[in-house]
Parts: C-alpha cells; structure tokens; sequence
C-alpha cells in the first residue's frame, strides 16, 4: 500500500489533471503502474498521456517529496490509515491532502467548522468569544479557513482557550493566503494542524476557495454559521454540510443587518439556532471523545 499511495502522491502531481481522471485511471488499473493510458478514456489528449505517464516516472516530482519530508509536509492519500473517515463521504473527497502539524487532530471525533463573513463585525467576534471556552473544553476540535475575518479570530481564540484547530487553506502550504495569516498559519503547523488538497507549490486560485469549503464541512461533524449576507462562501459550506448530513447550526441575528440574512435562513431552512455554546453540545452528546 505505501507503493500504492507514492504513486498516486505523484500522479496527483501531474499537470492538468482532474479528480475525474484520476478516479477512472485507478479504478482501471489500482496498482498505478501506468505505462500506457486505458483507451478507454478518451478524454485524455496523447500529450496528456505522456504528461502523466512522464510525472509518474519524474524525477522531479521525486525531489519535491523529499523537499516535503524536510518541512515535515506529510502527503495522506485516500488509502492511507490517517485520511479521516469523514471527509471520505464527500462529494470528490481530495485523493491526497498535504498536512504539516498534529496529524492527530484528524482524527479527532468531535470537530466544529466554524465560518462567517469575512468581515467579523463586533457582533460576530462577540459571538465566537462567547462560545469558544466552553467549546474547547469539551474537546471540540475548531475547523475553519485561515481567512480574513471570523475565521482567524475562531483559530486565534481556540488557541487562547487552550483548544485545538484545523486550517483548511486553498492553494498549497508554501503559498499561505492572505499574507495576513501567514504568522497564524506557522503557529498552527507547529502545534495545531494545516491542510491542503494541493501541491505544496500551488499558488492559490479564485476557484479554489469555494472547492475549499466542501472540505471544512467534510471534516466536521457540524458546520457554524456565525454571520454571512445571502450570497456568501459561509453558505456554500452550510449547503455541503447540508448535503453529507452533516449537522448545521446558525446564530440569529438582527433582521436589519445584510450579514444576519444567511443564518437566519438557515435557522428558517431547518438549522439548529445557536445562543449559547450548549446548543451545539447536547446534539453531540453521543459522540465520545
């Protein structure tokens, strides 16, 4: 299986190619020992065979291993013991997450993602203050985006509350986004944990933030919506919280205020409203530690 999970690390380094391709490719051929594309995916260009076929033999991509095992960048395929269950359930769960920190904190049975606007208004840090002792001292691990906003101040105040966080960032490792959570992000490799679905390398893109969301939901056993206007990043997490089953809770607001529409919503859509940090717990009172 180690075999195994090398050759998809570098097969998903190959460049082009789509979660898709990768799907067909190991469902013909598990072992990865690709020397000739199946025929019949025909989407595939003959220069995107050579290019994958080249990437899976590279020396290159060989090198930018080694470079990862230096910076204690740990590659966790889809097969390997560590990926968490969870994130397997969702709608294209990434074949390889890129993690720097406490890999333990995969595997934590209680996580949290917390999301909101990125404009964290007194109300909503007010909020997040409010629950966030009582959270982390019932071991709920704090999942969110190292975005401007809510999500650092939910990163930030579990680390003051002793708790523990996961990162989600799109774009790879090397290239943390916004440049204002970069200090954040280098204390949360260290003693908490970072992710990623991409090469260390990869610069981040528009259309990865909202890729990024499935896998905050994905993590979580329930998703938080603090504050979000109707049409906001916090909501697309809330709808694929939604579609794994997982729980969505959401904090009312004032109806007067653009950035208590998506919760409020939400709480109109079926969400469990949230006023104080046990309403979140006594759902998860089943779910041992």
């Amino acid at each position: 299986m180690e075999i195994i999970n090398k050759l998809l690390v570098k097969l998903h380094h190959c460049q082009g190619i789509s979660w898709k391709m990768i799907d067909r490719l190991l469902k013909e051929d598990p072992t990865l020992q690709l020397e000739k594309i199946p025929s019949f995916i025909s989407s595939i260009s003959p220069t995107m065979e050579k290019e994958i076929v080249k990437t899976i033999h590279s020396h290159h991509v060989e090198e930018q291993l080694i470079q990862y095992r230096y910076n204690q960048i740990h590659p966790i395929t889809f097969f390997d013991p560590l990926y968490p269950p969870f994130l397997k359930e969702i709608y294209q769960p990434p074949w390889v997450l890129y993690a720097k920190g406490d890999l333990e904190l995969l595997q934590s049975k209680r996580k949290l993602a917390i999301v909101d606007s990125r404009l964290a208004t007194s109300y909503s840090t007010k909020v997040i203050k409010r629950l966030m002792k009582e959270l982390v001292e019932e071991k709920i691990t704090i999942v969110s985006g190292l975005a401007h906003g809510v999500d650092s101040i939910a990163h930030k105040l579990a680390i003051e509350n002793g708790g523990k966080t996961i990162g989600v960032i799109a774009g790879g490792i090397f290239h943390i986004y916004p440049k204002e959570s970069i200090q954040l992000a280098g204390d949360m490799m260290k003693h908490h944990l970072v992710i990623s679905e991409y090469p260390p390398l990869t610069k981040p893109l528009k259309w990865q933030f909202p890729m990024r969301n499935r896998i905050i939901s994905g993590l979580s056993n329930g998703t938080l919506v603090v504050e979000a206007k109707k049409k906001s990043g916090s909501l697309i997490t809330a709808n694929f919280a939604v579609n794994e089953g997982r729980d969505v809770f959401a904090v009312p607001g004032n109806i007067f205020s653009p950035y208590s529409d998506g919760p409020n919503e939400l709480i109109q859509q079926g969400a469990k409203p949230v006023l104080e940090a046990k309403d979140i717990l006594e759902e998860w009172k089943h779910i041992s530690e």
